[in-house]
């Protein structure tokens, strides 16, 4: 049950402070944004406020921001339709679709409605016409559904191409964020690793505590190679896994020799030798930060040379993992610690991150790769085309994800 709370929250906050990017600087550019959700599928809970629903469903496999003028309006009104209007201070601010509506004060035929541009509508009544100027945000109502309209200064489409990049990118940027928000908080409060090659902690019942390393020791040599730094450390026992192993260390300025036998740990293909060691770390709000930062950028970094690896053919699809593996490191790193789950969290804030702006249809990164090209081109790419490559995009990512679940169920059993 842990487990299961901790990974229903890492998601959800993953999730949620991607798409709370969109939503803010959406927002900042003024376009209507109608719906902020987490998750999929039916309503569990929701609320409404400043123009947005905000809505938690019941698959949580990712979310949305669903800004106006993005898809087609689900709900019109047509001329020959008989309508009530809501009046406030001489402006229609509700339109009922049912014209029997109790709270309509007026009720007319439709002989002309402008919810984009002009704002009017023209309605019949007593074979009389008369204009109604309509309020900017005016709501539709259709049994106990509200609709605000969506003026054309309200869509996404009405607004610069910078300011509908800053609404896209703001999505991968605030996982960016998140990574480095974690990261900077655990070095604050765990201390930042110095590098040296000097021991911070040492697990009880290791080889390095079966060996009598203690807290504050320099390893100084293994196996005769020259240890200065932690890496240098690390890389002289990755590959003595249950190999005796010479190590020579400095305590109160003496050195000493003794013997180390790795314990065998098991790194995807590889076996790699680990004797029960950390790093020795300093606390301070200067190297906090540069950790925070450094770490954010070592993760897309490597992430970023996976995603190339796998486009060259170095890794093929059939070591990649989709959310039943993800779901299984995630109990595995649960039982690590809060600290790594945290670690862990911000690994995947980065990886997601760096995959919503791939250049593919239906990610973050194909919407800013057509905003690109309506900036060279100078006008926008046809709506229809650019929904059906969006779509063609999105049906064979679904299809990638149903070869790596495919995979991690494979590899599961």
């Amino acid at each position: 049950m842990t487990t299961f709370i901790s990974i229903v929250l890492m998601f959800g906050v993953l999730v949620a402070v991607h798409e709370w990017g969109h939503l803010v600087m959406a927002k900042r550019a003024g376009i209507l944004c109608r719906e902020f959700a987490i998750g999929f599928g039916p309503k569990i809970f929701s609320f409404f406020k400043n123009e947005t629903l905000y809505t938690v469903r019941l698959l949580p496999i990712g979310g949305y921001v669903k800004m106006a003028g993005e898809e087609p309006e689900f709900v019109e009104v047509k001329p020959g339709q008989a309508v009530g209007l809501g009046m406030n201070e001489g402006l229609v601010d509700t339109i009922y679709l049912d014209a029997s509506h109790p709270k309509a004060d007026q009720v007319v035929t439709v002989e002309r409605i402008d919810l984009l541009h002009k704002l009017e509508l023209v309605g019949l009544q007593d074979e009389v016409s008369t204009r109604y100027d309509i309020s900017k945000t005016a709501f539709l109502v259709e049994g106990q559904t509200r609709t605000q309209i969506a003026p054309y200064d309200r869509t996404f489409g009405s607004k610069s191409v910078f300011k509908r990049v800053l609404a896209i990118a703001a999505g991968p940027a605030m996982n960016f964020v998140l990574a480095f928000i974690i990261l900077f908080g655990l070095a604050l409060y765990n201390g930042s690793p110095t590098g040296e090659s000097v021991i911070g902690t040492v697990q009880k019942g290791s080889p390095a505590d079966q060996a009598g390393l203690v807290e504050g020791d320099r390893i100084v040599s293994v196996n005769g190679d020259e240890t200065t730094k932690w890496e240098d450390l690390r890389a002289g026992f990755q590959d003595e896994a249950g190999k005796e192993t010479t190590v020579v260390y400095e305590r109160d300025g003496q050195e000493t020799t003794t013997q180390i036998t790795p314990k065998i740990q098991q790194q995807g293909d590889q076996k790699v030798g680990i004797i029960g060691v950390t790093n020795e770390t300093e606390k301070s709000f200067g190297t906090a930060l540069e950790t925070g930062v450094t770490e954010t950028w070592r993760m897309s970094t490597l992430i970023v040379g996976a995603v190339g690896d796998l486009v060259t053919g170095v890794v093929g699809v059939d070591q990649l993992s989709g959310p039943v593996g993800i779901v299984k490191m995630t109990d595995q790193v649960a039982d690590s610690g809060f600290s790594m789950l945290l670690t862990w969290t911000a690994l995947l804030s980065v990886n997601l991150a760096v995959f919503n702006l791939l250049p593919l249809p239906a990610l973050d990164g194909g919407r800013l790769l057509f905003l690109f090209l309506e900036a060279l081109r100078g006008k926008p790419v046809d709506p229809q085309k650019e929904g059906l490559v969006h779509f063609v995009g999105f049906a064979l990512l679904m299809l990638l994800m149903l070869v790596v679940t495919w995979n991690d169920i494979q590899k599961f059993f």
